[in-house]
């Protein structure tokens, strides 16, 4: 009986990752994160439902141990955020009062080309930097857009993942269920196939027992009727042997006469020549007869022995027949228990525990598509905005490189060596005024720039170490394992069970093997699954009304007391008379003197005797061969014949007694046991038949039971989505948050050293209003270069 395997469903693909992609700067933003907060996560400290006067000195030092990576990173950035636009202040009063730098003067020193090289290449590399920082920032705002467009998409497809692993739970319940159809058409077709099957089962058995017996009573009847033909040819063969030495006798008689004929005429040379050997040596007519063995043997072929054990073949061909109508009231019961057993196995759908596994988790998926779809669009529309305006802050930074890019630029293609400060061209003075100008940008927008960095970072760096790091290594397993700690969270309430023992993190392990449904939620400890398969109160009544069931077959008897004695005689008359003389007889010549013999010798005497004579003697002699040949071509045949026609009855008769009364025991035997046994035979069957057909049910329930706790609801699919849903908010949303905080933290931070250095390398290209004078008290130069003062030399005491 082919039951079959349980069909699993086609899933979706999974989530489509956005277009581009960070990895190293994503690894650098975890490890960071892992710098700022090394501590593990306090499960035991978070209750959602707990209110702040629940919390005592030690928890709340505890919390603040573990954010304190976060308080100080925000305690800087807050501290940036007012001290640069306030010293940014400062030093625009400062400047514009003539001090800071203000005044547009540059003292002249020795190695100011390599100073200003110097702060060229700083500058450059720190724009590089920034630039660096400012497009990565880009990519991970643009990524982030993306990820928050996709995740629509992306969860829709994760949760008809999960509605099409949760449809197939009842389709599979009901494979199950449609598979009993399966034993119960075995069973049915059975009870209606009673009689052949069953009467086949007990004419099988009782055949054990009379095939034995019935063959040896046929091989016996086989053997007399042989003996009875090879008798009857002895008889023909002693009739056809006495005639034919009745007919030759008179033959010798005269052929004697004739040789004595001869003989005289011949006179003195053949008076030797003895002619008393030509005669029969046997005498046919000894034969005993045959006629009180063929008597009792036609007695037992003209009996009805025979077509008596061929009716014991037609009544045990009669026995389906007389089973399938004796057992019509069986089967109509039987089959209104196997109607109970279809509705009871089809009641099974609804008490399952499955199914309401099914109920409960379909209805939260449904709750988290409508709540999803009802966000969708204004989530969309508000990382519409954050898109633009995260996208101008970047680009705040990627105007200060412009600024940079102009004054690195322009500043060294505008200085000519040699020129005076106050005369250097418009070309550069435009660089030096492009860095003031990226200084400028720099104080203005960099508090906006700290305040995104600092509230991404904050928000973005606990919510990725809280719930994704959390769930790497587990930790988040434990708050999801302790009822109460999540508020309206009830994960065995969620699925529909009883009692709080249900574990998160097992039942996640659990599914990331395959595991059906039944053993990761430990079902068997709600329902068991044997209560519900249980049809042993049909399978007993089938039993009753089988244990009831009368079968009545029409006796059986092998031979009656007249047919066995009749068979005894027979196989003690068929006994053969004594063939010893005749065997002896049929061993010898058929004449006395061997008529080849006595014509040679005639020939011998014929070769000296005169003409008439030999002619005579010569006859005789062919006379004498032409006989001896004709007898021995019509004597042989016969002879042969009846010889071995009396070997035969003489071993087949040897035999004949001994064989009757075996066979006659072997039928006593099973007579008796027929009477005996028939009604257990009978009964034995039954229960073997019924054992058969009770035995389609106990393979169903087998296979059901092995299938609902290890094939149906297989959740590999629920840890898959749940990976899914991870890799949706960590490895696409989370790692683009964090991505673009570290590329804009990175910006902000090399801001301020590109704000000093870009001041002091803009003096270097500026055109100044006062130069440096030199003045010689020996050697005064001409008013051309009367902004210069050529240096003394001067030792040093």
């Amino acid at each position: 009986m082919e039951l079959g395997d349980v069909w699993k469903p086609t899933y979706g693909p999974g989530p489509e990752a956005p277009g581009s992609s960070t990895p190293g700067l994503v690894a650098m933003a975890h490890g960071f994160l892992r710098l700022v907060q090394p501590n593990a996560l306090p499960t035991e400290l978070i209750h959602f439902e707990q209110s702040q006067s629940g919390f005592s000195r030690d928890d709340i030092n505890e919390l603040l141990l573990y954010e304190l990576g976060f308080l100080v990173c925000a305690a800087i950035g807050i501290l940036l955020i007012i001290l640069v636009p306030l010293v940014g202040f400062c030093f625009c009063c400062c400047r514009c009062c003539g001090h800071c730098g203000g005044r547009m003067y540059q003292k002249q020193r020795r190695r100011m080309r390599c100073r200003r090289r110097a702060l060229w290449a700083s500058v450059l590399l720190l724009s590089a930097s920034l630039l660096a920082g400012g497009v990565c920032a880009l990519i991970s705002n643009s990524r982030f857009s993306q990820a928050v467009k996709s995740t629509f998409p992306n969860v829709n497809n994760t949760l008809d993942n999960v509605h099409t692993y949760l449809a197939s739970i009842p389709q599979q319940v009901d494979f199950i269920i449609d598979k009993s159809d399966v034993p119960l058409s075995y069973a049915n077709r059975s009870l209606q196939d009673i009689g052949p099957k069953l009467g086949s089962m007990i004419t099988s058995r009782i055949r054990n027992s009379t095939d034995g017996a019935l063959g040896s009573l046929q091989s016996l009847l086989q053997g007399m009727e042989t003996l009875n033909d090879t008798f009857a040819k002895i008889a023909i063969r002693r009739s056809d042997l006495e005639e034919l030495q009745s007919s030759y006798s008179q033959g010798l008689v005269s052929l004697r006469d004739r040789l004595n004929g001869t003989l005289q005429k011949c006179g003195l040379p053949c008076h030797q020549v003895s002619l008393e050997g030509l005669a029969f040596s046997a005498n046919f007519s000894t034969i005993p007869g045959v006629e009180q063995q063929l008597q009792a043997l036609r007695e037992v072929s003209e009996s009805n022995i025979k077509s008596d054990l061929e009716e014991v073949n037609t009544t045990l061909g009669m026995t389906p027949d007389k089973v399938q109508e004796q057992s019509q009231e069986v089967v109509a019961k039987s089959q209104d228990q196997l109607l109970l057993i279809r509705q009871e196995i089809r009641n099974l759908q609804g008490r399952l525990p499955l199914l309401d596994v099914e109920q409960k988790v379909g209805a939260f998926v449904n709750n988290a598509t409508s709540m999803l779809e009802k966000y969708r669009e204004p989530i969309v529309a508000w990382d519409g905005l954050r898109l633009i305006l995260c996208a101008l802050l970047c680009c705040t930074v990627l105007l200060v490189v412009l600024c940079n890019v102009f004054g690195l630029l322009l500043g060294p293609l505008g200085l000519k060596e040699g020129v005076l400060p106050t005369q250097r061209s418009s070309l550069s003075d435009a660089g030096g005024n492009f860095f003031m100008a990226g200084v400028g940008f720099s104080f203005i927008f960099y508090w906006l720039l700290m305040l995104l960095v600092m509230i991404t970072f904050v928000l973005g760096g606990n919510i990725y170490m809280l719930l994704c790091e959390s769930w790497h290594n587990q930790q988040l397993f434990q708050l999801l394992d302790t009822p109460g700690k999540i508020p309206n969270f009830n994960l065995s309430e969620l699925l529909g069970l009883k009692g709080d023992t249900t574990n998160f993190s097992e039942i996640y392990r659990q599914c990331q093997h395959d595991t059906s449904l039944w053993q990761t939620l430990h079902l068997d400890q709600s329902v068991s699954l044997d209560e519900l398969l249980n049809i042993s109160q049909y399978a007993g009544n089938i039993s009753t009304a089988f244990e009831k069931m009368d079968i009545t077959l029409s006796p059986i008897s092998l031979l009656n007391q007249s047919q066995k004695d009749l068979l005894l005689r027979a196989s003690q008359a068929a006994q053969p008379p004594n063939f010893t003389l005749t065997l002896e007889q049929l061993d010898q010549n058929m004449t006395q003197r061997s008529l080849l013999d006595l014509a040679a010798e005639l020939e011998q005497l014929a070769e000296n005797m005169g003409t008439d004579v030999k002619k005579d003697l010569e006859d005789n002699a062919r006379e004498l061969r032409d006989l001896e040949k004709e007898m021995q071509g019509n004597f042989s045949g016969p002879l042969q014949s009846l010889k071995e026609n009396i070997h035969s009855v003489q071993s087949g008769a040897a035999q004949l007694e001994g064989q009757t009364t075996a066979a006659l025991d072997k039928a006593n035997k099973t007579q008796e046991f027929l009477e005996r046994e028939m009604p257990s035979i009978i009964k034995n069957e039954t229960l073997a038949f019924l054992e058969q057909l009770l035995d389609f049910f106990e393979t169903y329930i087998s296979w059901a039971k092995s299938r609902v706790t290890k094939d149906v609801a297989r959740c590999k699919p629920i840890a898959q989505s749940l990976d899914d849903v991870e890799v949706i908010g960590c490895d696409y949303i989370m790692d683009s948050v964090n991505a673009f905080w570290f590329s804009l933290g990175w910006c902000t931070l090399f801001l301020l050293p590109s704000i000093v250095l870009s001041v002091r390398l803009a003096k270097f290209y500026r055109r100044m209003d006062t130069a440096d004078v030199y003045r010689n008290e020996d050697f005064e130069m001409p008013p051309t270069f009367n902004s210069y003062k050529i240096p003394r030399p001067s030792t040093r005491h």
